[in-house]
């Protein structure tokens, strides 16, 4: 017989008695892993983020509404953006006004919006392969934006924490809906079809997701808008009295015929403002309530606006500067205030100042939005023209501008005088407490300090030389001591003295003009003022922080030879 040769060994799936290996136990077809299943595509990873970007929209739509419901504050955008200014560096923070002016609260927000929108992006991509860790990711947004907003200063119950807990709940249940879509088992044999259709669901899913969300945008408008109606409509109903002590009339020579000078008077609409609300307050004038209490004030009080309104009202005209103004910065304003004096009132409640051996010596004022500003009580009560200002420049606050009561307090810096949507007055002392910006590296206290501005030529600006002097003009301030001198050097030569415009009050500023007989070339203008006490302005220069920028305005011009 002859022996044949065993068959040459075929490839593993041409052996189909080949023998079990030790340890290994054949598994039946059925178990055997297919095909890999390919990864999400470009378009996938698009729509996935899409999905992301869906939710989140979703999500505020939803937290907007509800913030209505409970407090427009209580918002996450609002909640998250307050906590961030608290937490900003004063640096920052003055960069920011440097920066973007008014503007700075609006930057914020976008920017905000524009983080939440990558953030929401980033978790729709990773629900295309971790969908639990994606909602994981939109739970703890939800969570940081409650916690924001309970811990807000004016915070008053939990039920804030509702916007930011319902607006995350709506995100994950969005993102699981469109993930899903994404992301549903197919069919072994996987075709064009069936991936046309898992993203026809999807975007029909989100175009219904755009809709609600829309809906649920326009009905929070809506109903925030009916809110505001009451309290705009108690702003128009307010008629303000006539004071029993009107301010003087303006003097004539108060307003330089200069062009491109500061009007003696801001407008309301170009009055400054700098503050830390991201949701200007529309207090209802009906309800708003002050409150006084604390040391020293035998029987705590509360007083209605026409309560405030039956006392002894007075106008007068005081210019009001921002600690964060730089030199030659547009953080100042002139306007006419008319209200209550503060100092009055306070005697009222039984306050005595320390130099009469009152026990407090700081009036701690709080805004509906939590703000708390510290004023030596000494100063509201030494004669000066403290007020709670109700009217400005002949009609009720601006919401803007404090509505319905805010402080004015001339000679010191709004940060320690000018407290807005005033809610209450404590008296404390400053030993007892920080209010909102010593903590952040500012003074305790801060009087205004002595400056003057350059409006007129502006920097850099190009003058034809000519027959007639150049008018070089603008604003001096010294509030509570007054200005009685303005000086203006031209490149390194001697300091010539300007004309002034007339004196209002020592608590406003004065315009005020030099004739300067231009010669071509570039030149650089120099100003300096002297307080009402002889003391000439600090040439020092030193930053706004901690109580106020100090140091000559100048720029530089070029004179066109002709």
């Amino acid at each position: 017989m002859t022996a044949h040769p065993p068959p040459p060994p075929g490839p593993p799936s041409d052996r189909p008695d080949q023998p079990e290996q030790p340890g290994r136990p054949d598994r039946p077809a059925s178990s055997r892993p297919g095909p890999a299943r390919p990864g999400p595509t470009v378009t996938d990873r698009l729509l996935a983020a899409l999905a992301g970007i869906l939710a989140g929209y979703g999500g505020l739509a939803v937290a907007a509404l509800v913030a209505v419901l409970v407090r427009p504050e209580a918002g996450p955008v609002p909640a998250v953006g307050d906590a961030v200014v608290d937490r900003t560096p004063a640096a920052v923070k003055d960069w920011a006004i440097r920066t973007f002016g008014e503007s700075d609260k609006a930057v914020l927000e976008a920017g905000i919006l524009v983080l939440l929108a990558l953030l929401a992006a980033a978790l729709g991509l990773l629900a295309l392969r971790r969908r639990a860790a994606a909602l994981t990711g939109v739970a703890l947004l939800g969570a940081l934006g409650a916690l924001a907003a309970v811990t807000r200063p004016d915070s008053t119950s939990a039920s804030d924490a509702l916007p930011s807990l319902l607006g995350a709940a709506t995100a994950a249940a969005v993102l699981y809906v469109l993930a899903t879509r994404l992301t549903r088992p197919r069919p072994a044999t996987t075709g064009t079809a069936a991936v046309r259709s898992d993203r026809r669901g999807f975007l029909l899913a989100g175009a219904g997701v755009t809709v609600g969300a829309t809906a649920a945008t326009l009905a929070a408008r809506g109903l925030g808008s009916t809110r505001s109606e009451h309290a705009a409509a108690s702003r128009s109903a307010l008629r303000l009295p006539r004071p029993a002590s009107p301010a003087p009339a303006v003097p004539p020579g108060a307003r330089l015929p200069v062009e491109g000078i500061s009007p003696f008077v801001t407008p309301n609409k170009d009055f400054y403002r700098v503050d830390t609300a991201l949701v200007v307050p529309r207090v209802d004038a009906d309800t708003w309530r002050l409150r006084i209490h604390g040391t020293g004030v035998p029987e705590e009080r509360s007083f209605t606006l026409p309560e405030l309104m039956r006392r002894q009202v007075v106008e007068r005209d005081i210019t009001l500067a921002c600690v964060s103004n730089e030199v030659g910065g547009p953080l100042v304003g002139n306007a006419r205030w008319l209200g209550v004096r503060l100092a009055d009132l306070l005697r009222a409640c039984g306050v005595r100042p320390p130099s009469e051996g009152g026990r407090a010596d700081q009036l701690v004022a709080r805004s509906v939005d939590g703000m708390t500003i510290g004023t030596p009580v000494e100063d509201v009560m030494d004669g000066r023209d403290a007020l709670l200002a109700f009217g400005m420049n002949g009609e009720p606050l601006p919401f803007a501008h404090g509505f319905p009561v805010r402080m004015v307090v001339p000679g010191l810096y709004g940060y320690v005088s000018a407290c807005k949507w005033l809610s209450s007055l404590e008296l404390t002392t400053f030993a007892a407490y920080d209010a909102y910006w010593v903590p952040r590296g500012w003074s305790a206290r801060a009087p205004v300090k002595t400056q003057s501005r350059i409006d007129t030529p502006r920097p850099f600006a190009r003058i034809a030389a000519g027959p007639r002097p150049v008018a070089v003009a603008g604003v001096a301030w010294a509030q509570h001591r007054g200005v009685s001198r303005v000086e203006v050097r031209v490149d390194d030569g001697p300091w010539q003295e300007a004309e002034l415009g007339a004196e209002d009050s020592r608590d406003t500023w004065r315009q005020w003009v030099f004739r300067w007989p231009a010669t071509p070339g570039r030149h650089v203008l120099t100003v300096r003022a002297t307080d009402g006490t002889g003391a000439v302005q600090t040439g020092r220069r030193a930053d706004v922080m901690p109580d106020g920028a100090t140091g000559w305005h100048a720029v530089e011009v070029t004179v066109a030879a002709d």
